[in-house]
């Protein structure tokens, strides 16, 4: 009884502290989207209120808008970001194929090189990355950054990928090729549809630095037609500081698509955290 009891505290001790991590985490995320649909006046007389239909306007939006070209950064992070994506889950899933299936010389040294990468930052090289884009023409374009980002989101994409790969049958893949499947069929139907939690849980790790990043997209890609949603919004609030209303509206704007990603995503990002805490 006492173990019941003592199991029962810990568990709700643990529900508790979660609770209040998530209600400080959202607190701001809350605190910015209610107060970008009210009036200036509101925000100041009451900055915790919801808006009503006496405080409400879109005198922030209007004014983000208007005044920058935010569907145009909003297309340009779209962009990047599904293209990123999009080349870390395939490369990275077929590097991870090869490390975890295949054993042949230096197998374990590549996987430690590859983690290297996860240990050393990128930016470390940007005078390098940056001699790189303008020798080939590169800079200020969208280019740039979906190979900068590809490249920074490889290395954990393999590590976690690898891993999941290695739980996945023997036998099933030795049946494939007994019915004359090819190695890109094996890879593409049956390995990939087995590892799709973790493919999720990478595409969200990865998408999240890419959409928040500030620093390659100034480096690289600071042109008006190239601007990411993230680098508008920053010098967008440089240029209206004072103005709240649209200083909150474009960071509602810059933070809705992370928002909306993870509650698409949410299920298969926990499945496949916890698929990896028990393997």
């Amino acid at each position: 009884m006492s173990k019941a009891r003592t199991s029962l505290a810990r568990t709700g001790a643990v529900h508790f502290a979660l609770i209040a991590y998530t209600l400080i985490a959202l607190f701001p995320v809350f605190l910015t989207i209610a107060n970008s649909f009210k009036s200036r006046n509101a925000i100041f007389r009451e900055p915790l209120a919801i808006p009503t239909p006496e405080t409400f306007s879109l005198i922030g939006y209007q004014t983000v808008l208007k005044q920058g070209d935010f569907i145009g950064y909003f297309q340009n992070s779209v962009i990047v970001t599904v293209v990123s994506i999009a080349l870390v889950l395939l490369f990275g899933a077929m590097a991870a194929f090869a490390l975890s299936e295949y054993r042949f010389r230096g197998n374990t040294l590549m996987g430690l090189y590859l983690a290297l990468g996860i240990m050393i930052p990128i930016r470390l090289g940007t005078v390098a990355i940056l001699q790189g884009m303008v020798a080939s023409n590169l800079v200020n374009t969208l280019t740039a950054l979906i190979l900068v980002y590809t490249a920074q989101g490889l290395p954990l994409a393999v590590f976690i990928l690898s891993e999941f790969m290695r739980t996945v049958s023997d036998d099933l893949k030795n049946a494939g090729r007994i019915d004359g499947l090819s190695e890109y069929a094996i890879f593409f139907r049956l390995v990939l549809p087995l590892v799709r939690p973790a493919m999720a849980t990478v595409a969200v790790f990865t998408m999240i630095p890419i959409w928040n990043d500030l620093w390659f997209p100034l480096i690289l890609a600071p042109a008006e037609p190239t601007k990411t949603i993230t680098l508008g919004s920053q010098i967008f609030i440089g240029q209206f500081v004072t103005n709240w209303n649209a200083v909150l509206s474009a960071l509602s704007l810059a933070i809705f698509p992370v928002l909306v990603l993870y509650v698409i995503f949410s299920r298969q990002l926990i499945r496949g955290i916890t698929a990896g805490a028990v393997k």
